[in-house]
């Protein structure tokens, strides 16, 4: 026995503006490290001044800059006068216009009209559905990116405390106890392998592991 697909063309609703990145108050900021001290933390702009500043006439840094969004380490070089490191930092400037889809439809209110295929029986539940077809699979697709961009923030979370813990304490003690307490999302047991650490540190990575225990 087979079953019967009906095709029809439905009309979707897009939202007007995609945010492809997860914005947070720490997303275009930047902490400076020497050592396992917190030198300077704040617009990219302002912390590289700053460091060049603390150089003085040396070129060769032994600070670290951290991206407080991802926690990967920037690669910056400060050979030259202020005026080099500030063209320097052009190619590091971020974009951040909404952007808004095209194609067909109604542009304004981003509608777009696609093809979908389904059984009889998910149309037959569609038309009890109030709102109709098309408001009652656009709830159901946002219930499922909500579910999936949870599972996804957690990762990207973690990954980004993973950076800065491999490149700041991966030589300290307990650092693969604490990692594992990491991807448990176990704090206390976090908290306990890190207690020894040099506070900056300690500080810094409470703050990007907050929100990985929060969501246990």
């Amino acid at each position: 026995m087979s079953n019967n697909i009906t095709r029809v063309l439905l009309t979707l609703f897009y939202p007007a503006v995609i945010i492809l990145n997860m914005k947070t108050e720490n997303s275009h900021t930047y902490s400076a490290f020497q050592g396992s001290a917190l030198l300077f933390r704040g617009e990219l702009q302002d912390v590289v001044l700053n460091i060049k500043k603390h150089l003085g006439r040396s070129e060769n840094s032994s600070v670290l800059i951290l991206s407080d969004a991802t926690g990967k380490t920037l690669d910056f070089s400060f050979q030259g006068s202020q005026q080099d490191v500030l063209k320097r930092l052009e190619m590091y400037k971020h974009t951040d216009d909404p952007v808004e889809p095209s194609g067909p439809g109604r542009p304004k209110l981003g509608v777009i009209s696609r093809e979908i295929s389904l059984l009889p029986r998910h149309w037959e539940w569609l038309a009890t559905q109030s709102g109709g077809a098309s408001a009652t699979l656009r709830l159901l697709v946002e219930e499922a990116r909500k579910k999936s961009s949870n599972i996804n923030t957690t990762k990207q979370l973690q990954e980004r405390a993973y950076q800065v813990m491999s490149v700041l304490a991966g030589d300290l003690q307990g650092y693969e106890e604490a990692l594992r307490a990491l991807y448990k999302k176990d704090g206390k047991a976090f908290v306990t392998q890190v207690k020894g650490w040099p506070k900056d540190i300690q500080k810094y990575l409470s703050e990007l592991t907050k929100p990985v225990f929060k969501e246990k």
